[in-house]
């Protein structure tokens, strides 16, 4: 899977429209290999992004668990620690 696109289950609060929107356009661009679509398939792909956001949207809120939501800042400097750790950077205050 592409490393950019982020698991949006199970935060509080709910993942945004943004981010769907957003992990959705990495999805299309992965699978299809364009970063932009030229004009001949600007449409079907424009439509590509719509329809995995539709979907995505739908899946998330199917889903349930017993597990307690996590918390994006706390997730964000979890994914600091490990960038630091794996690409020794200093960590940033």
């Amino acid at each position: 899977m592409c490393r950019n696109i982020k698991t949006l289950f199970n935060f509080d609060p709910l993942a945004t429209d943004d981010e769907i929107q957003a992990a959705s356009l990495q999805f299309v661009r992965k699978i299809s290999g364009f970063t932009e679509p030229s004009k001949a398939n600007e449409a079907a792909f424009n439509q590509a992004v719509k329809d995995v956001s539709l979907v995505a949207r739908n899946l998330l809120d199917s889903l349930v668990t017993n597990a307690e939501p996590r918390n994006r800042e706390v997730e964000i400097e979890r994914a600091r620690a490990r960038n630091a750790k794996r690409f020794g950077t200093k960590e940033e205050d």
